[in-house]
């Protein structure tokens, strides 16, 4: 059932049962002018944050009552079938927010016909009313094959509803050591990128070394952290004009308890 019309109305959450990849996480975002309360070295705390990516199957934290951007993860393309994205979540959200992403991840890039059909008739439908911002990809290319990602993502653009962004997760190691040819290619496909600093549930110890690379980008992008990861934002973000702010992956509770 979907959830009444409203900030902060995101009951929706929890109504589906998610596969187990899926069922993982949540995650927030901070804007730029927040850049100076993350600077700390601490422990990731969602509610220090405005944005979510709230993957179905979590229940949406408190903070989100106050949410100004919102990613869900509506489906998954998998490695046995590339004709088909299998939906996680039925219902198209209503709360109202600054941003509303649709997300989707994808296990392979040789997309058949009726699995884009499938996505665009799905952005049309969230966006029926107005409000979708835009379709996020998240796909785990290595560095070395980013070339091909980008055309992938260009394909994706080009067939996107009009007015509709397009975005993708990625890894430290793009800006750190992909090809400038290969960055370029990311950044003509893209509206934003967002960058993981985490595997799993551990934010990865080296992360200010790739972060030193992300003038590199040239474009829009996020950094993405674990919640409860251990975490000092380097001090370049904060200048650089290109950044957009924190993500913040969160753990559902089976997860937390893991880790402890």
């Amino acid at each position: 059932m979907a959830a009444p019309n409203g900030r902060g109305s995101w009951n929706i959450i929890g109504k589906f049962v998610l596969a187990a990849l899926a069922c993982l996480t949540v995650a927030a975002c901070a804007e730029p002018d927040d850049l100076n309360a993350n600077q700390q070295a601490g422990t990731i705390n969602a509610a220090d944050y405005s944005a979510f990516y709230l993957w179905t199957g979590v229940p949406a934290p408190a903070a989100m009552d106050d949410a100004q951007a919102v990613y869900l993860l509506w489906g998954e393309l998998r490695i046995d079938d590339p004709s088909r994205i299998v939906p996680l979540r039925r219902a198209a959200p209503t709360a109202i927010v600054d941003e509303k992403w649709l997300v989707v991840r994808a296990e392979r890039l040789d997309w058949q016909e009726a699995a884009y059909t499938q996505l665009t008739r799905e952005a049309d439908r969230w966006n029926r009313h107005g409000g979708l911002t835009g379709v996020q990809v998240d796909f785990d290319s290595s560095t070395d094959e980013l070339g091909d990602y980008a055309k992938f993502l260009r394909d994706i653009r080009l067939r996107l509803p009009e007015g509709l962004k397009l975005s993708a997760t990625g890894l430290m190691d793009w800006p750190a050591n992909a090809p400038r040819q290969e960055l370029d290619a990311m950044r003509d496909a893209l509206d934003e990128i967002v960058i993981q600093t985490y595997r799993e549930t551990v934010t990865i110890q080296d992360y200010r070394r790739y972060l030193a690379a992300t003038e590199r980008l040239d474009m829009p992008y996020k950094v993405a952290l674990v919640e409860g990861g251990e975490w000092e934002a380097p001090a370049q973000l904060a200048s650089d004009p290109d950044f957009r702010g924190f993500i913040v992956f969160l753990l559902g509770e089976k997860h937390k308890k893991v880790r402890k």
